[in-house]
């Protein structure tokens, strides 16, 4: 979980198999401090350097690469003004892979500056660490038995807003975590440090610089932050749920102690505690992935003297968890779970890295980048030096990175709609993609690149996007809100009025045609013909109603001089007189007040509805020469 957490969330697991042995990964990363060039280099090929960045500035301490094929890097701020035993940094910047510098922030005053390593997040901000500089008034009202200023830390998020801006979206401080047994009558008095190891003893170890934080990494799984501290040699875990405001506090976030430390590990004697110190000199604190085979989900940092005979190892630790909550904040486990010896002693700075295959990637700062199976065994080495290296996957670097979009994000049951995805590789030179959308819950596939369809229900759609030229493969979704057809409309008649159900909005038509301005729930009239109602609800979506067949021609009146309808009222037999057609050829169409059909006849004089209830119809009569003739009928039995 080496810093982008979500570096084995997004790609498959890669290896290739050299000559030797199985080697993890493809490509490897590192930044040479005081050098203006980063590296990426080919491990598969001798190896080689693949690309090679020549910037602007001089590396900082660390740097990434993050979805995008975008470099983060830590760069050493020239207007730097904090004197401390520290690899000053003071800005931070993402360069694009064809060397354009995208964002380029400084953080750094009289007060803070950002120092050592950061870590990019799955969100696009950045974690920095930062010295916070307080006077001896400020140490000696916070209880430090010595006056004098301190270099204190803590660490921003910042959000970038601009090409050189970026806003602190979060914020923890150590001077708000602070303990002291020395003097009652100052700040952050406790009156036994080993039973506050949620709290910083200000009093432990001497000087200004007597913390020196030096390496961050971020679980997102977990939202925990994890920081090693050099003249402290514990790491600490921090929770990153808190709001600002809890961060400065005992209570809040996920774990409900706000920005006290969770869980320390590494040397008791610092909170006042027995037992041995199992750092001597610690570096580059960092979460294994839970595909870590060896040590899944557990604390790994680099113990620059602390190894067998002052040599330098890679100790990993289990902590104590409980889910994401810890069931000691110190003292467990007595020692590490898995240590990786090595042959050279690193006095200062270093880090490592571990892979799914249970193999590591080891920085020895004196010259070497090298990586190491389970056993121990040596696979791939480059001469260089650096204090950090990471390791990517042949598809994270030179896969596509997959979008997905939709005409619509909310649409009515059976509206059409059309997906749209597209891919970017900008490492490559040449593409070739296919394309692959399913749904869930599942019932659509398509292989178009844009698909049109015209959904029924709420669905999330996904496509993965192939470049078949290098076989690697990104996905993306887009989730669409299908709201339902409102219920048919119903047409009821009061008097002369139609009246529609209850809906939002109306649209009345006659013969199929819209009536303008026939917008109310009610409407009444002004001929004979079909009627409809269009409704619409809150959310946008329409339903139209059946034909309701209306007359306001009085049954007692002659439609023309041939055709005669009688009696009325009647108690059940209509007859009908047609002189107009030749062999009495027309239809008779009798209607309730509901719109609906009942009966249907051809060339019939007679007609019988006494089997009806009492009540008003309508009889629709269509004759030869296409005329149609409407009469209400009074049924009265």
């Amino acid at each position: 979980m080496r810093k982008l957490i979500f570096l084995f969330l997004l790609i498959s697991l890669f290896a290739f198999q050299n000559s030797n042995a199985q080697q993890w990964g493809l490509y490897t990363l590192y930044g040479p401090m005081n050098n203006t060039k980063v590296y990426l280099v080919d491990t598969a090929d001798t190896p080689v350097t693949y690309k090679t960045w020549t910037l602007t500035g001089s590396n900082g301490y660390s740097c990434y690469m993050i979805p995008g094929d975008t470099l983060v890097r830590s760069v050493a701020y020239s207007g730097f003004s904090i004197s401390g035993g520290a690899a000053h940094c003071g800005k931070v910047q993402k360069v694009t892979w064809g060397g354009t510098i995208a964002w380029d922030f400084t953080y750094s005053s009289s007060t803070y500056g950002s120092h050592h390593d950061f870590c990019p997040l799955p969100n696009g901000n950045v974690l920095l660490i930062s010295f916070d500089v307080k006077t001896a008034a400020d140490a000696t009202q916070a209880g430090c038995s010595s006056s004098t200023s301190l270099l204190s830390e803590k660490i921003v998020e910042i959000h970038p807003t601009g090409a050189t801006t970026g806003t602190i979206v979060w914020e923890w401080k150590l001077w708000d975590h602070l303990c002291q047994n020395n003097n009652s009558a100052k700040d952050n008095y406790v009156t036994s440090i080993v039973n506050n190891p949620q709290l910083m003893n200000i009093n432990y170890g001497s000087g200004s610089d007597r913390w020196h934080m030096n390496g961050i990494d971020y679980n997102a799984e977990l939202d925990q932050i994890v920081v090693s501290m050099h003249n402290v040699n514990e790491l600490y875990v921090i929770d990153h749920s808190t709001t600002t405001a809890q961060a400065a506090t005992h209570t809040g976030g996920n774990s409900g102690k706000g920005g006290d430390f969770l869980y320390r590990w590494g040397n008791p004697a610092a909170y006042g505690g027995t037992g041995t110190a199992n750092f001597n000199v610690i570096h580059d604190a960092h979460w294994t992935s839970a595909t870590y085979t060896p040590c899944p989900n557990c604390i790994a940092a680099y113990n620059n003297k602390g190894g067998t005979s002052s040599k330098t190892a890679i100790d990993i630790v289990t902590p104590p968890m409980n889910g994401s909550s810890y069931t000691s904040v110190a003292g467990s486990p007595a020692t590490y779970t898995k240590r990786q010896a090595t042959t050279f002693a690193a006095s200062n700075q270093g880090g490592s890295e571990q892979f799914p295959n249970g193999n590591m990637l080891i920085c020895n700062p004196g010259g070497s980048i090298y990586e190491v199976n389970a056993a121990g065994t040596s696979l791939w080495t480059k001469s260089a030096s650096a204090a950090q290296a990471h390791r990517y996957t042949k598809c994270f670097i030179r896969g596509p990175i997959a979008s997905a979009t939709v005409s619509a994000t909310t649409v009515c049951a059976g509206n059409p709609l059309t997906l749209g995805s597209s891919a970017n590789s900008v490492t490559e030179t040449s593409t070739n993609y296919t394309y692959e959308w399913t749904s869930i819950p599942a019932g659509f596939t398509s292989t178009t690149q844009n698909p049109t369809l015209n959904p029924t229900q709420s669905s999330t759609y996904k496509v993965i996007i192939t470049n078949t030229l290098v076989g690697c493969s990104d996905t993306a979704t887009v989730a669409v809100t299908v709201n339902p057809t409102p219920t048919i409309p119903t047409i009821t008649l009061n008097g002369e009025t139609l009246n529609s159900s209850t809906a939002t909005q109306y649209q009345w038509y006659l013969n199929g045609n819209i009536i303008a301005n026939a917008n109310s729930q009610n409407y009444t009239p002004t001929e004979s013909g079909s009627y409809q109602v269009e409704i619409t609800d809150n959310n946008g979506c329409t339903s139209i109603s059946q034909a309701f067949a209306y007359s306001n021609v009085s049954i007692n009146s002659i439609a023309d001089n041939k055709t005669i309808i009688y009696p009325n009222p009647t108690t059940g037999i209509i007859n009908i007189t047609n002189e107009l057609c030749e062999s009495n050829n027309f239809e008779v169409t009798i209607y309730n007040t509901y719109g609906h059909s009942i009966l249907s006849y051809k060339n019939a004089n007679s007609i019988d509805i006494s089997k009806f209830n009492n009540g008003i119809y309508y009889m629709i009569v269509k004759l030869c020469n296409n005329k149609i003739i409407t009469k209400k009928i009074n049924l009265l039995k």
